[in-house]
């Protein structure tokens, strides 16, 4: 399993795999992108942790509804989340705060 953190008032859009786009009729499915029950707060946003299969290399993310969410959305129409992460960086993550640091 792969992990991301994704600020509150925002969703994922398009997700990438090996081949490229997200292919629904090729995998019949859509692919297995989770909320966990976890979150954490960095510079005054709740991040919430998300769990996503090992297929997925890449998802998009955009505001939920742009006027709505803030400066950000304002200034960024959507976002490319190129990193994600394997479980021991998001226990590393959620770790820090709790201890009030913050993971580089």
């Amino acid at each position: 399993m792969k992990y991301f953190f994704l600020s509150d008032g925002w969703v994922v859009g398009r997700v990438w795999e090996l081949g490229g786009l997200w292919n629904e009729s090729a995998w019949r499915r859509k692919p297995q992108i989770i909320q966990m029950n976890l979150c954490i707060w960095e510079n005054g946003e709740k991040l919430w942790l998300y769990r996503v299969e090992d297929a997925v290399l890449m998802v998009e993310v955009k505001p939920e509804a742009p006027d709505q969410v803030g400066r950000t959305a304002q200034n960024i129409g959507q976002v490319v989340l190129k990193r994600l992460i394997n479980a021991d960086q998001a226990i590393d993550m959620l770790c820090a705060a709790t201890a009030g640091k913050e993971v580089k």
